[in-house]
């Protein structure tokens, strides 16, 4: 059985791909590169915890078993991280920098969850934008046997720490859902169905079933392969999924 690593474990996609790994046993070991412990344990979890992040891309080309997946989720905020620049550097230069390490390792799956509505001519001008679309670019361009990104709207669930404008908008999307669960959809998915959407694709492409080398996931496919045709699975022996849902 192939392992996987998660980046970005702590946060809410991130956790919930973690954890669904865990239950369903998809990949063995599931390991983790994080500033602080995750809250998901298990026998098949190898947890890596730095708080230097510089240490990152050289924790991930040494994980062993090597990864055949690498999922990341990594991502922060303006006021999180202390202002644009700082985000960048977490957002952006990480990213690439882990996706680096991991071609360079021999990963042969990278899977990046990005965001909805990037690639339009002027929300490609927002800083927010470029470090998304900056980071999409050096995945594809990196070779990889199989680059997956996921592009969900609004993520819906709970966080550790609030983002005031994202909860409006959580808002905004379960009261389009009273009226209509397709625009529900195709508006904001669950953080639970993103990140079994996330796995679903890897997993596909592990079976030679990818449409393409290259794999953008948007709404209407995530929620097709995180809910729709999401395989029920038994949890798997001994493991536990107390990440956040």
């Amino acid at each position: 059985m192939s392992s996987a690593a998660v980046i970005g474990s702590t946060g809410l996609v991130g956790s919930n791909i973690l954890s669904t790994l865990l239950a369903t046993g998809a990949y063995k070991p599931a390991h983790t590169i994080t500033r602080r412990a995750p809250k998901a344990a298990s026998p098949s979890l190898n947890a890596v915890v730095d708080t230097d992040t510089s240490k990152w891309a050289a924790a991930l080309a040494a994980l062993a078993p090597l990864p055949s997946t690498v999922f990341s989720a990594l991502g922060t905020t303006r006021a999180a991280a202390g202002g644009l620049a700082n985000q960048w550097k977490i957002d952006h230069d990480l990213n690439v920098e882990l996706a680096k390490a991991a071609k360079e390792a021999g990963v042969k799956t990278f899977v990046f969850i990005s965001s909805a509505g990037t690639r339009g001519f002027a929300s490609s001008y927002v800083p927010y934008s470029k470090m998304k679309n900056g980071v999409e670019d050096a995945v594809k361009d990196l070779g990889f046997d199989h680059a997956i990104i996921v592009k969900p709207g609004v993520i819906l669930g709970e966080r550790e720490t609030s983002r005031p404008a994202e909860g409006i908008a959580q808002t905004l999307v379960r009261g389009l859902g009273r009226l209509s669960q397709g625009v529900h959809d195709a508006v904001g998915q669950d953080a639970e169905v993103i990140a079994r959407a996330a796995i679903r694709a890897a997993q596909l492409a592990d079976e030679g079933k990818a449409p393409s080398k290259f794999w953008v996931i948007e709404a209407g496919e995530i929620v097709r392969l995180g809910r729709t045709e999401w395989p029920a699975k038994p949890a798997a022996e001994g493991a536990t999924t107390d990440a956040t849902q």
